[in-house]
């Protein structure tokens, strides 16, 4: 089993566990870095990663003390190499940096990077680490199979950071799947649940990024707007937590308090819940198989009152419909889909895409590609990158007509 126990280093050992991050400058990478801060003596870092930020990955080494810090982006390495004089630090950037600091052992990793850039560093981290923290849904939505093949292959334990596989990985009885009438994703609606769909029409980036609960990325922000990221869940889902993809479902729960939960063919219902915050279901992935303790406000449900649910609007939201229908259709459908929403949504970062076009985009990307004969099942890293390099031409193709 992917995520059956395995020998690892354990909080409060003597020998601290071994770290690496890719994408610690983002909100994951922040919150991972800020467990480990409260918890200094268990860990030490290998290697940090970052796309672009010089400064933040600069602060962030010389706090921590890494091995290696690298920039994804080349322009940056001699400003990097330059912030890090004398630190003991090894600066490095580009493919080669990512590859060398994926290719240091460690004990635990978080794959953090944000889009299908983070599958090649995370797929090499496999081979020399003991269990990967991830946080990146593309590594399963591109390339679920060969992702999961190559976890099995290498014997690396794999533990869901996202907090609603968290919370199914927490309560699936992984010994007895036949015995699960249904896993439920729950989604909080973001910013536009109640908007009609007129309204909708006029929704600007500043609206989308306003979350009501949780603190993310611009990108994975506007995804939970849009409910893509329900979407690309329920593909992660599915090679997960493998039960069939006709028994995931997602719910709207506003509140954000209970992060998923499963039933059982008796009718009882297992739920993980805890305040929206993202330390919890990262602590439960570092800490893993003990517990450690987080600053994570306790959960007051007296204070809360009421929590709420309902089904989720797939004409208002239909990025949710068109995840379902590339996972049951295969061949390729998941890899074009994310290639053509990660366009679409810089897109409509850049204000080149209104808000509703984000959907549509995709879906006519995704069109597009069947007429066009291009959809393929990839089955190497190659294909995988060939085929996202497809997706996001095709999309970019179709943009000028998307336009407002």
């Amino acid at each position: 089993m992917v995520m059956s126990p395995q020998p690892a280093r354990m909080q409060g050992q003597a020998e601290p566990r071994r770290i690496n991050i890719f994408g610690s400058t983002g909100s994951v990478g922040l919150n991972t870095l800020d467990l480990i801060r409260r918890n200094r003596a268990d860990f030490t870092i290998g290697a940090l990663t970052a796309n672009s930020s010089v400064d933040a990955l600069a602060a962030q080494a010389k706090e921590f003390g890494p091995e290696l810090a690298v920039l994804a982006d080349e322009s940056g390495y001699q400003a990097l190499k330059s912030a890090l004089a004398g630190t003991g630090v090894k600066a490095a950037a580009g493919p080669s940096g990512m590859i060398l600091a994926a290719e240091m052992p460690a004990d635990w990793a978080l794959a953090a990077i944000v889009g299908a850039a983070g599958l090649e560093p995370t797929l090499r981290a496999m081979k020399n680490t003991a269990s990967i923290g991830l946080a990146n849904k593309e590594c399963l939505v591109s390339a679920g199979d060969l992702f999961m093949n190559e976890i099995k292959r290498t014997s690396t334990t794999l533990l869901p950071v996202d907090s609603e596989h968290s919370a199914i990985f927490q309560v699936l009885d992984f010994e007895h799947l036949d015995q699960v009438e249904r896993i439920v994703l729950t989604a909080s609606g973001g910013p536009f649940r109640q908007w009609p769909l007129e309204r909708l029409e006029q929704a600007t980036r500043a609206q989308a990024l306003d979350h009501p609960n949780w603190d993310m990325g611009a990108k994975i922000t506007i995804d939970s707007a849009t409910m893509m990221n329900k979407g690309l869940e329920l593909i992660e889902a599915h090679y997960l937590f493998p039960v069939g993809a006709e028994r995931i479902e997602v719910v709207v729960h506003p509140e954000s308090i209970i992060h998923s939960f499963v039933e059982y063919i008796d009718s009882s219902i297992l739920a993980q819940m805890g305040m929206p915050d993202m330390r919890t279901p990262i602590a439960c992935a570092l800490a893993w198989p003990e517990r450690m303790n987080t600053p994570v406000p306790r959960l007051d449900l007296a204070a809360i009152g009421n929590l709420s649910f309902e089904a989720p609007d797939e004409v208002r939201f239909p990025a949710l419909r068109l995840a379902r229908e590339a996972l049951q259709s295969g061949n390729g459908a998941p890899t074009i889909m994310n290639a053509a929403n990660e366009i679409a949504v810089a897109a409509f970062i850049q204000d080149k895409l209104p808000y509703l076009n984000i959907a549509r985009l995709v879906e006519d990307t995704i069109e597009a590609a069947a007429q066009r004969g291009v959809m393929r099942c990839p089955a190497s890293l190659d294909d995988v990158l060939e085929l996202d390099g497809t997706g996001r031409q095709l999309a970019r193709e179709m943009m000028p007509g998307r336009e407002g």
